[in-house]
This record gives structure tokens, C-alpha cells and sequence, in this order.
């Protein structure tokens, strides 16, 4: 059946509808791995939209695993072998998740002696959430009252006086707190109890907050 002109623009226009429609993350790149096309699926995967893809470099944004995977592949195209090739890629999605999954790809052309262009398919496998960071480990009573009068505007003597310590006491437990939190001063430090919540917010005056000291 002869395929008129019309014919093949319906036709490729329906391949364009399916493209965009189809839920797995597509592209159609060079055989240097520069994106031609891509659905919408696979430019969420990149955080932007299918235009913002093309020219771009898909190990780039889908970054391998092991290098000696794509050495392989480029031997191989080289050689215009045919095959389907696979590449582990780890990349940073737009929630700011670090996913890893499988690239496959497969040379298609219209003759085994065009250079081929490559169709480009991502699996999803999993995601790893960056780990909280450790917040300052929680200070103890007499810590909390020390950071309580110093962000008052207390001296070291004075609390001293109001702790029933020595002044060298008092100073034992702010070189305590400086080590632990890497404070260089003492206003950092009442910064660092205030950002950490071991002192409450809004409060005067200076109190540590419960649950933040034991």
C-alpha cells in the first residue's frame, strides 16, 4: 500500500502524540549522546521541559555509574555493532532526591549503513534522601543554665555567683560547649544554642527550651 505524503505526516504526527503521552522517561539522542528529542517523563527526571533537553549530554545528566560501561558502548557503536546497551546512572531529581537507575539504549536507523541515531530509555530503580543533619548533641542542666546567662549578658563571674561555681567551673563547661559545637566565641555559641533550639526562642529572659537538655 503506497503511503502518500499527508499519509506519513498523520502518521508521524500520531508517533509524536504517542511520544509525549507515554508515561516511561524516552529520548532520541546523536550517537554522542546529545538529546534530540525528549517526552516530558524523561525531562521531570532533569527537573525542566522537553526543549530545555535537546543539545544537552545524557551521561551528563544521567551521570554512569561505572566509566568502563560507556567505554564500552562507544567501542562498540564504533564498531556499529547493534546490540542494546545499558548503563547504571545515578542523578539528582528535582525534589532534591539522589535516584539511581538503568539507561538502555538501542541504535536504530534506516539502513545498517546509516549512522544510527540512539532511542533512549530510563528505569527508575530507587532513591536515596539525603540524611538529616546531626543537630548538636542535647547539653546538660548545668550546661543549659551557663548558655541561659551568658545570652542574658551575664560575665563569667557573675554567672558564677548565680550557679554557686567557680569561675574556673563556669569556664570548664563554655570550653566544653565551644569543642562540641566548634564555636569560636562565646556569641557564637549562644547563636548555635538558639539555632539548635537548646535556648527558647522569644523568651527573656533567657530560658533553655524542655526537651533539649539531660
Amino acid at each position: 500500500m503506497d503511503v502518500g505524503p499527508g499519509d506519513a505526516v498523520v502518521w508521524r504526527n500520531r508517533a509524536m502524540t504517542l511520544f509525549d503521552r507515554v508515561s516511561v522517561p524516552v529520548a532520541v539522542c546523536d550517537v554522542y549522546g546529545l538529546v534530540v528529542l525528549a517526552n516530558p517523563a524523561m525531562a521531570a527526571e532533569a527537573g525542566t521541559t522537553p526543549g530545555r533537553l535537546r543539545g544537552r549530554e545524557v551521561l551528563e545528566l544521567f551521570r554512569p555509574q561505572e566509566t568502563t560501561q560507556v567505554d564500552r558502548i562507544a567501542e562498540a557503536l564504533r564498531l556499529r555493532r547493534r546490540s542494546r546497551y545499558q548503563v547504571s546512572v545515578r542523578w539528582r531529581a528535582p525534589g532534591g532526591a539522589e535516584r539511581f537507575g538503568e539507561l538502555t539504549a538501542d541504535p536504530v536507523s534506516d539502513s545498517v549503513e546509516a549512522t544510527p541515531a540512539l532511542l533512549v530509555m530510563l528505569r527508575v530503580l530507587g532513591e536515596q534522601t539525603e540524611p538529616p543533619e546531626p543537630g548538636p548533641e542535647p547539653v546538660t542542666p548545668v550546661e543549659g543554665q551557663v548558655l541561659a546567662l551568658l545570652a542574658g549578658g551575664a560575665t563569667t563571674a557573675r554567672a558564677a555567683r548565680e550557679m554557686g561555681l567557680t569561675v574556673d567551673g563556669v569556664n570548664y563547661h563554655l570550653r566544653r560547649l565551644s569543642a562540641r559545637w566548634s564555636a569560636a566565641n562565646r556569641t557564637e555559641l549562644v547563636a548555635r544554642a538558639y539555632a539548635s533550639g537548646v535556648l527558647a526562642a522569644g523568651v527573656w529572659p533567657p530560658r533553655t527550651r524542655a526537651g533539649r537538655t539531660g
